[in-house]
């Protein structure tokens, strides 16, 4: 009897700490996207998407804490527009030969209550790393309506200065603010 009791009060002592606890999740790339829009000649408003990415997350809600990594596939630009695209690729913009990946990695997230409103991290364009600020639009996790898998997902933007980075082909003709929206959907390991 002592030695259940002596289990059963490790199991009880256990317990808070398993709560607090983060769980991982895996980005599922294809409900993962960045879209980025710049100013064209100061006429219209030029928009883009990457369409390869992974990564992973990581949310502690009790400890109020998170991480994220995420990988880009700089040569899955798309714009619509081929001829467009192959020049974004080339050494002028992207130098998708070069830097075939972008990345961000974060170094801390705020929550408001158990929800994370913002993530501060690093963003790593054309081998230049800067820090940026994702402010998160929307949040949501709980069970996928199909699969039954816990999932996650969120919208997240931040804007950056090209230059800032090494692009400065075609400025200012070709705006140097760009405007990056990223949207996440992630599975809990």
């Amino acid at each position: 009897m002592l030695k259940q009791n002596i289990i059963a009060g490790l199991l009880l002592v256990s317990l808070p700490f398993a709560a607090h606890a983060a769980d991982s999740y895996t980005i599922d790339s294809q409900h993962t996207f960045a879209h980025f829009s710049v100013s064209h000649l100061g006429f219209s408003t030029m928009q883009g998407r990457f369409d390869k990415s992974s990564g992973n997350i990581t949310l502690n809600r009790a400890a109020k804490s998170g991480s994220i990594d995420v990988t880009i596939e700089a040569a899955s630009l798309t714009t619509g527009y081929e001829k467009r695209d192959a020049h974004l690729r080339s050494p002028d913009f992207f130098n998708v030969a070069e830097f075939p990946t972008l990345t961000y990695k974060s170094n801390a997230v705020t929550f408001k209550g158990d929800t994370p409103v913002s993530v501060e991290g690093n963003l790593t364009l054309l081998g230049v790393t800067k820090p940026v600020k994702l402010t998160i639009l929307s949040f949501k996790c709980g069970n996928h309506p199909m699969n039954k898998k816990e999932l996650c997902g969120a919208d997240a933007a931040a804007q950056i200065k090209r230059s800032d980075f090494g692009m400065k082909f075609g400025l200012p003709n070709v705006g140097d603010d760009i405007k990056m929206v990223f949207e996440v959907e992630a599975y809990k390991n």
